[in-house]
C-alpha cells in the first residue's frame, strides 16, 4: 500500500469552490483562503473564502429543497438506498481521501484511513440501515381519543465540524441529519476543508438531490458567524473550541433561537490505580491515548492520574514509551505521530510546556520542535512530572501532545481530582477491583467512563459531554434526536 500512498502524495489539488444548490461555485466575492500542509508548510491549493451573502444562498437552497420535499417527503427506503450508495463511493475512493486529508491536516495515514474515510462509510451505512426502523408512539389515552407522536425531520441543519477528524466528525453530523430527511449546509474548519468537499462531490454522485447538501468554506468568523445567524437555519451541530460554542449560542439568540449542540473538547483524566490488571498495557495505552494524532483528539487523556506509590515509575514508563513513538512523515505508514495541523497549533503546544516548566513541572520527555528542517509543523511527544491540579496546563485545553502527570493518594483524591476541571468529556480507570471501577464510572463527571482502556468506542454507542464539554450526542441511534421533532396528533373519535 505504501506505493500507493506515494503515487498520490503530490497530486495536484485545484482550487476549491462552493457547493450550492448542486452546482460548483466560487465565492461571489472572488476571495479566497490559502490552504498550507502541515507536512512541508508549503500551499497546497486554495479554498474560496465564502462571506455572509453565500452563506444566505446555501440556506436559501437548502430551506427551498426541505420545503420541496424531493428528499424531506421521500421514503425512509428511498433515503436509504442513497445513502448506502454514499457509503459504497466513500469506501471506493477511501485511499484517495486518506492521502488528501493527511496532506491537509496532518494525520498519521494508518490512522487517517480507519478514523477518517473507511469511519465514515461506516458511519453513513449505519444511519442509512438505522431509518427505516425509527417509529413514532401511540400514546395510552381514553378511548375515544386517538394520540399518535409523529417523529419529523426538523429542516436545515448547518454542521460546523473541527479540523482534526473532518470526515469522521463530519459524518457523525451529516449522516444522521440527511438519514432524517433534513437538508445540511456544511461548514467545514479552513485547515481541513478538502475531504469534506470531496465527500459533497461523491453525495451527488451518490444521488443527493441538489439543494439538500451545501458545503460553505471560510473564515469561522465570517462564515460560521452567519450560518449561526440564519433564520433559514433551524438546528446548529458544532464540534470545536468552547470560545466558539458560545459565540453559536449567543448568534441563536440573537436570531431564530436555533437549537444548538456543541461537542467543546475535554481535559480528560486517565487514572491508574496501583491494582491496574498489565501496568505495561496500561502505560503504552496511555502514551498511545494522548499522542496519536499529535494529541488533536477530543477525548484524548490529557491528565494522567496515577496512584503516588507506582507514580515516579509509572510515569517514567510512559516517557519511555513516548520517547520511543515515531514522529515522522505522516504519509509513511509506519509514522506513529504525525504532524500538527497548523504553526499556530504547534506554538500553542509548545507555550504550554513552557509555561508548565515555568510554574514548576518537570520534563520527562519531549518538549520541542521536530523535524523543522521539513518545514512541517511536528512537535515530540512530551511528558510532564510533578504537575499540580491548579496549574494552567492542568486546568486548559492544550489539544497537543503534551500529558501532565498528577499523583493521587487515594480513591477519594483520584474522583475529586478527575473532576476538578470546566470539562466533562471523557475518562478512564484502570483497576483489578470490579466494585471500585463501578464506583468510579458513577462517580467520574464525564460522557463515557473507560475501563481497562482508553478510546475505541464505536457507532453502537454515544458521545457527548457534560459540564462545559457541551451538549447533545453524537453516534448511536441517540444522535438521531437532535434531527427529528416530534409532533403530537390528538384525535377525538
Amino acid at each position: 500500500m505504501q506505493s500507493e500512498i506515494d503515487a498520490r502524495r503530490t497530486a495536484e489539488v485545484a482550487p476549491q469552490g462552493l457547493l450550492i444548490d448542486g452546482a460548483w461555485r466560487q465565492a461571489r466575492s472572488g476571495a479566497t483562503l490559502d490552504v498550507f500542509s502541515p507536512l512541508d508548510g508549503k500551499q497546497l491549493t486554495t479554498i474560496a473564502d465564502a462571506d455572509h451573502d453565500d452563506v444566505a444562498l446555501a440556506c436559501a437552497s437548502g430551506r427551498a429543497a426541505f420545503e420541496g420535499g424531493a428528499w424531506s417527503r421521500s421514503t425512509p427506503a428511498q433515503r436509504k438506498k442513497v445513502l448506502f450508495r454514499l457509503a459504497e463511493l466513500i469506501e471506493r475512493d477511501a485511499l484517495d481521501l486518506a492521502v488528501l486529508g493527511v496532506r491537509d491536516n496532518g494525520t498519521e495515514i494508518a490512522m487517517a484511513l480507519k478514523a477518517e474515510p473507511l469511519s465514515a462509510a461506516s458511519t453513513f451505512r449505519y444511519y442509512a440501515e438505522l431509518i427505516d426502523k425509527v417509529y413514532g408512539a401511540i400514546a395510552p389515552t381514553a378511548t375515544d381519543v386517538l394520540a399518535l407522536v409523529h417523529r419529523e425531520p426538523i429542516g436545515v441543519v448547518a454542521a460546523i465540524v473541527p479540523w482534526n477528524f473532518p470526515l469522521m466528525i463530519g459524518a457523525w453530523k451529516i449522516a444522521p441529519a440527511l438519514a432524517a430527511g433534513n437538508s445540511v449546509v456544511l461548514k467545514p474548519a479552513e485547515t481541513a476543508s478538502l475531504t469534506l468537499l470531496r465527500l459533497a462531490n461523491l453525495a451527488l454522485e451518490a444521488g443527493v438531490p441538489p439543494g439538500v447538501f451545501n458545503v460553505v468554506t471560510g473564515r469561522g468568523s465570517v462564515t460560521g458567524e452567519a450560518l449561526a445567524l440564519s433564520m433559514d437555519v433551524d438546528v446548529m451541530a458544532f464540534t470545536g473550541s468552547g470560545g466558539v460554542g458560545r459565540k453559536l449560542l449567543e448568534y441563536s439568540a440573537r436570531s431564530n433561537l436555533k437549537r444548538t449542540y456543541l461537542e467543546l473538547g475535554g481535559k480528560s483524566p486517565n487514572i491508574i490505580f496501583a491494582d491496574a490488571p498489565d501496568l505495561d498495557k496500561a502505560a503504552k495505552v496511555a502514551a498511545y491515548g494522548i499522542f496519536r494524532n499529535s494529541g488533536q483528539v477530543c477525548i484524548a487523556g490529557s491528565r494522567l492520574l496515577v496512584e503516588a506509590s507506582i507514580a515516579e515509575e509509572f510515569a517514567a514508563r510512559v516517557a519511555k514509551i513516548a520517547g520511543s513513538m515515531k514522529v515522522g512523515d505522516p504519509l509513511d505508514l509506519s509514522t506513529e505521530t504525525g504532524a500538527i495541523n497548523s504553526e499556530a497549533q504547534l506554538l500553542k503546544s509548545m507555550g504550554f510546556t513552557e509555561r508548565a516548566q515555568a510554574e514548576g513541572a518537570a520534563l520527562l520527555t519531549g518538549g520541542g520542535r521536530l523535524r523543522e528542517e521539513t518545514g512541517g509543523w511536528f512537535m515530540a511527544p512530551t511528558v510532564l512530572a510533578n504537575v499540580r491540579a491548579e496549574m494552567e496546563v492542568a486546568r486548559e485545553e492544550v489539544f497537543g501532545p503534551v500529558l501532565s502527570v498528577i499523583p493521587f493518594k487515594d480513591e477519594d483524591e483520584a474522583i475529586r481530582l478527575a473532576n476538578d476541571t470546566d470539562f466533562g468529556l471523557a475518562s478512564a480507570v484502570w483497576t483489578a477491583d470490579l466494585s471500585r471501577a463501578h464506583r468510579m464510572v458513577r462517580a467520574l463527571k464525564a460522557g463515557i467512563v473507560h475501563v481497562n482502556t482508553y478510546g475505541g468506542s464505536d457507532l453502537t454507542v454515544p458521545l457527548g459531554g457534560v459540564k462545559q464539554s457541551g451538549n447533545g450526542h453524537d453516534k448511536s441511534t441517540f444522535a438521531l434526536d437532535k434531527f427529528l421533532d416530534l409532533k403530537t396528533a390528538w384525535i377525538q373519535l
